[in-house]
């Protein structure tokens, strides 16, 4: 199969690693990074994001055309692309082209994000979307998608692996770690772990942690700023406990990271929820709570025994693994949609 994939495409991106999957699944990939379509100037480029309109908005449209008319893809492939707008959808499906909107986001949450008026208008243009949540199957049914389905978000077995062997807690200088986003409550979560005792370590984004954070927490807390690639990989395996956080403001059931700590290998300590539950075994392959105290007792008891930790770190790897919780099998899924929606309509 010939893709057109568009998204954002830089190293570290997910949606990367989903068009790399798919490069390795034997499909052949025509590449559009919606990065070069950004707008330079701060303040205007602030406005073209939240209003999905200007020239550079009109420049990635008619590229798409061109580019659709030049490869003659078989699937235009759209990873969160915010600036799509109808004719575009319509004028590929004109062409014979399936076209797929991949959206991780959550466009009708209580989080209110920005920037998605031409994506909510495109929706029913679409042969078919993709989302993570039951919560947003139904919303995009609502808004007139022709067809949605369902996977989850997915580690990348290319960048998520396990450490080499004898990896220990030799080689591990983050006691209780966080990797990621200052989202709905985890800075005073993160607070309140410090504040019981444990060594806790925050990377991600500085601006927005050192927003989110007390000066002097900020400043006890946060270390080795956002880690992208290869250190992500290794700021996982350098973790005795990785933390991981619903993004409840987004409705979400289950969180990406926990997917892509388990394909490194790392012991996970992750909120429970039905969507975790149904993925991991509790105590076996993850270890989960519902509240700071639940917490705490956790790390109380997982921090000193690196022998159950690397127990359950590898039981969560295998699990990982065997039930398919990586790009490749997710997005076969997709695929295996689209061969049956073809099929159905060559029948009719």
């Amino acid at each position: 199969m010939k893709i057109l994939y568009i998204s954002q495409l830089e190293q570290g991106c997910t949606a990367r690693g989903r068009m790399l999957a798919l490069q390795r699944m034997g499909h052949e990939i025509a590449p559009l990074d919606t990065n070069s379509y950004a707008t330079k100037n701060r303040v205007l480029g602030k406005l073209a994001f939240l209003l999905s309109a200007g020239p550079n908005v009109q420049r990635l449209n008619r590229d798409i055309l061109r580019l659709a008319a030049e490869h003659k893809p078989n699937i235009l492939w759209a990873d969160k692309v915010l600036q799509l707008q109808p004719a575009t959808v319509l004028g590929c499906r004109a062409m014979g082209i399936q076209t797929v909107c991949y959206m991780i986001d959550n466009a009708f949450g209580p989080r209110r994000d920005s920037g998605l008026r031409l994506y909510k208008k495109a929706i029913p243009c679409f042969d078919l979307q993709c989302t993570q949540r039951d919560v947003s199957v139904a919303d995009l049914k609502r808004r007139g998608a022709r067809q949605v389905i369902k996977v989850q978000t997915a580690y990348d077995p290319i960048a998520h692996f396990p450490p080499p062997d004898g990896w220990s807690d030799a080689d591990r200088d983050r006691d209780v770690s966080f990797i990621g986003s200052p989202y709905d409550d985890r800075p005073e979560f993160l607070c309140r772990l410090s504040e019981a005792g444990f060594p806790v370590v925050i990377s991600g984004a500085e601006r927005a942690w050192r927003q989110a954070l007390p000066p002097a927490a900020f400043a006890k807390l946060f270390r080795e700023g956002e880690l992208m690639g290869d250190a992500y990989r290794t700021g996982i395996w350098r973790s005795k406990i990785n933390l991981s956080f619903l993004t409840k403001s987004n409705q979400d059931e289950v969180t990406h990271k926990s997917f892509e700590i388990a394909g490194c290998g790392g012991f996970l300590l992750v909120e429970r929820s039905q969507g975790h539950l149904s993925r991991f075994v509790e105590d076996k392959e993850a270890v989960f709570f519902s509240t700071v105290e639940e917490c705490i007792r956790k790390i109380a008891l997982y921090l000193p025994d690196e022998a159950a930790r690397e127990r359950i770190a590898r039981a969560g790897r295998e699990r990982a693994e065997r039930s398919g919780y990586h790009n490749d099998h997710q997005l076969r899924l997709i695929l295996d949609r689209l061969q049956s929606l073809r099929e159905r309509s060559t029948n009719n």
